[in-house]
């Protein structure tokens, strides 16, 4: 098990290569670690991510509560909080703007078409939550209904958020919204998309256990009608409504409400 000096040491190190690829500007973004059941270590507020320090950091509790360190906590805490309640397996969250990703958070789309199997595989439908203010309630309520079924997150005019078992692999997860979203991107300028259809998507549904690279659970975006794959871009903008989630799954549980 990593030791909290190695989770400092990780969240400086992608911290910069946040910024580094432009994925955060001046004192965006956020991450952080959860490092038992009662603590999680997160990045301070008001600070460029490239120029932090190990002992920047600050520890909390679930509760929020200030642990240890010296500097304020990030204003948009809740946001983690939040999702390390609603999901036990997550150990490791990435906030950023990653300009081509935010474009389409922007823009009021999702990007939720079948375009990539990669990205199919790894991460499934990637859903736009609707707005909420940062470091406001309005913002966690905004993020609660896709939480438990989502591994990443469009957030509506703001950016991305992901997670995942480690750090690492939330980080990795942010270069893959990015890359697809800039994919998403180049099709919307060609005017033509090619979704891959119902049986080449049960397909990838059981590559997911096989390589254990996602979650089987995570849902999968809707593909096309076999042998229609010359995809009208316009039409599937259409068909996505700004703003648009999906049911909860029946398997997945949010630990906030089984208490309440």
């Amino acid at each position: 098990m990593s030791s909290e000096r190695q989770h400092r040491r990780e969240m400086v190190l992608f911290g910069q290569m946040l910024h580094q690829r432009g994925y955060v500007a001046a004192t965006d973004g956020n991450l952080s670690v959860r490092l038992d059941d009662q603590r999680i270590v997160v990045t301070p507020t008001c600070m460029s991510k490239s120029m932090l320090r190990a002992s920047d950091m600050v520890v909390v509790d679930l509760d929020g509560r200030r642990l240890s360190g010296n500097r304020n906590v990030s204003s948009e805490l809740a946001m983690h909080l939040l999702i390390y309640k609603l999901r036990p397996d997550v150990k490791g969250i990435v906030h950023a703007h990653p300009p081509t990703a935010t474009g389409f958070a922007a823009a009021g789309l999702a990007l939720n078409q079948p375009l990539v199997c990669e990205v199919v595989i790894g991460l499934g439908s990637i859903p736009l939550a609707k707005y909420g203010t940062p470091g406001t309630p309005e913002l966690s309520d905004a993020l609660e209904p896709l939480i438990p079924q989502y591994d990443a997150i469009l957030m509506s005019n703001h950016g991305v958020v992901v997670y995942a078992d480690t750090l690492h692999h939330a980080y990795m997860k942010m270069e893959t919204v990015e890359h697809f979203a800039q994919i998403a991107l180049v099709t919307h300028l060609l005017g033509r998309q090619q979704p891959l259809g119902e049986e080449e998507l049960e397909k990838l549904r059981l590559a997911r256990t096989k390589y254990q690279v996602a979650s089987s659970v995570l849902p999968l975006p809707c593909g096309t009608v076999a042998g229609n794959h010359n995809g009208d871009v316009q039409s599937n903008l259409e068909s996505q409504p700004a703003n648009a989630t999906r049911p909860r799954s029946k398997d997945l549980h949010s630990p906030l409400k089984t208490k309440s």
